[in-house]
């Protein structure tokens, strides 16, 4: 199971001074998914492939063991779609945009709202 997770909405989800620094809020973000990786969310168990995608000015932060990070070259909602395509077996994407929640959900994706992978 491979959970992607839309980085600008889950962290634009809270407003913690996130837009202060968006590429720190995002490893943030990163960090708190190595756990999830391994144990997995409330309704999917672990262990997960997790893909965090990043765009703007989170672009270019680094993968860790456990969540592989991709910046997307335009539209991060158009890469995580691409992810989606992508990736062999079933997806679940963490995500509160409607759109992108459709999109996926079309190609089959789970979705599930940014709670679930904020904590």
């Amino acid at each position: 199971m491979t959970l992607v997770v839309d980085a600008a909405n889950v962290v634009g989800s809270v407003p913690d001074g996130w837009w202060r620094d968006r590429r720190g809020a995002a490893e943030r973000l990163r960090d708190r998914l190595v756990p999830v990786a391994a144990t997995g969310l409330a309704d999917v168990p672990g262990p997960l492939t997790v893909v965090l995608v990043v765009e703007g000015q989170a672009r270019g932060i680094d993968s860790v063991p456990g969540v592989r990070v991709d910046s997307a070259p335009g539209s991060g909602d158009d890469r995580i779609v691409e992810v989606v395509t992508e990736t062999p077996g079933p997806c679940v994407v963490a995500t509160a945009d409607r759109e992108l929640r459709h999109r996926v959900s079309a190609l089959g994706a789970e979705v599930v709202g940014p709670r679930a992978v904020r904590g």
